[in-house]
């Protein structure tokens, strides 16, 4: 009973969650390009000294976009593990997911719009 328990451990559910975070990582290389991007808004958000409101919304686009990019991985994994050929609803499950890191991206896309272009305007 007792090691039953400490498999659910706080130290083991942050163990496996960093474990998911790293296959993402080391599997998918659009979650690395996203990761780029986060690094490049971060260090354009120093260099424009945005306002906390703006580095919050930043932050929220960036975990956003992250966050989606995993679900879709965890989504990819789950249907190979299923089936390895083609079916239209893993497809359909597939592309939906793919959807939602799209609309992800293009709000985060929208929101960087928003904080940047006003601050390169202000710039120049």
């Amino acid at each position: 009973m007792r090691s039953r328990l400490r498999s659910h451990s706080w130290k083991n559910k942050f163990g496996h969650a960093l474990r998911g975070l790293q296959r993402a990582f080391r599997t998918q290389h659009s979650f690395a390009i996203h990761i780029f991007i986060a690094c490049v808004a971060v260090a354009a958000a120093t260099v424009f000294r945005v306002t906390i409101i703006e580095w919050g919304l930043i932050v929220a686009a960036i975990g956003m976009v992250l966050v989606a990019e995993t679900f879709n991985t965890a989504i990819e994994s789950l249907a190979r593990a299923i089936d390895t050929q083609f079916h239209p609803r893993l497809r359909d499950a597939l592309d939906i997911a793919s959807a939602a890191v799209l609309l992800a991206s293009g709000t985060a896309v929208v929101i960087g719009l928003c904080i940047f272009v006003p601050a390169l305007y202000r710039l120049f």
